[in-house]
């Protein structure tokens, strides 16, 4: 099944989708660095290269996935963003993304709590937490959710 990776230019981002490679299945990597995105374009990767606060252009690319990784860092980092002004803004812009683009399971890469609107935005959110862990295994938790048959965030 398609899974998407919504900043994929991020380290962890980065090894996501070098993890989900491996994998049967589409991998779709949506990235604002044009260097990232030739990258992934050569390792076999479908690339979606926009803004990652704009929900058109994140939603686009997550077309008919089945997951959408999300990795937060994205949301905060340095990057231009044209369409929101803060990780706040932009998490709400991913949750319309993924919501309208009929995405059934989303993955929070963050040691922040999964915000409210990505959380309501799928049938099935996880959360994996960053803090004092490579992105080696942040990866491996990541695929080994979008494997698993069904995944819930706890109340």
């Amino acid at each position: 099944m398609p899974v998407i990776v919504v900043g994929a230019d991020t380290s962890h981002g980065n090894a996501v989708v070098r993890a989900l490679m491996h994998r049967s299945g589409e991998v779709r990597a949506f990235v604002t660095a044009e260097t990232t995105a030739d990258e992934f374009r050569t390792a076999g990767v479908k690339v979606a290269l926009g803004d990652v606060s704009d929900a058109s252009h994140v939603g686009g690319a997550a077309l008919n996935a089945f997951s959408a990784v999300l990795i937060g860092e994205a949301a905060a980092d340095e990057r231009e963003r044209s369409f929101a002004g803060d990780p706040v803004d932009v998490a709400s812009a991913w949750a319309q993304a993924v919501a309208e683009a009929g995405v059934t399971r989303v993955i929070w890469v963050s040691d922040d709590p999964v915000p409210g609107p990505i959380a309501a935005a799928a049938r099935e959110v996880a959360n994996v937490a960053v803090a004092g862990r490579t992105p080696e295994e942040i990866a491996a938790d990541v695929a080994a959710l979008d494997d698993a048959e069904r995944v819930v965030i706890p109340e």
